[in-house]
């Protein structure tokens, strides 16, 4: 899944906490969101009020909480495993070792693979990293 892709399919399913979301959709959202989060406080800073950046919180309020829950959903966690980030640190950690794990390969009580037209193979190849042998 491309950047316009993931944000297409985010911001369609803002307010759906069901069915599942892979790594890419995630991790593309995530960039946009810090991207959009990080030009609210600069130019809040610049005028010196803080109402861009609780717009910007507002905004991306829902749609950040649903595509964590739906990748959850993916690696056949529940969704509710997000309250873990009112756990200072730790629980931020966990979640973000959730969020890079693979997805479940294949269906799951959360829905079908997003990944689905990928055969095993390939999915192992685009999951696993590549380990080079020493130089020659």
């Amino acid at each position: 899944m491309n950047f316009g892709q993931a944000v297409t399919h985010v911001i369609g399913n803002s307010f759906n906490f069901s069915g599942r979301a892979c790594r890419s959709e995630f991790w593309w959202w995530a960039l946009l969101a810090n991207i959009i989060t990080v030009t609210a406080w600069i130019v809040d800073a610049q005028l010196q009020t803080g109402l861009l950046v609780m717009a910007s919180a507002l905004v991306l309020m829902f749609p950040n909480l649903a595509v964590e829950v739906r990748r959850l959903h993916d690696t056949d966690a529940s969704g509710w495993w997000v309250l873990l980030s009112f756990i200072p640190i730790v629980g931020a950690i966990g979640l973000m070792i959730w969020f890079c794990q693979s997805g479940t390969y294949g269906s799951n009580q959360y829905g079908p693979d997003p990944l689905g037209n990928v055969g095993h193979l390939e999915r192992q190849a685009m999951t696993e990293p590549v380990i080079d042998g020493p130089p020659n």
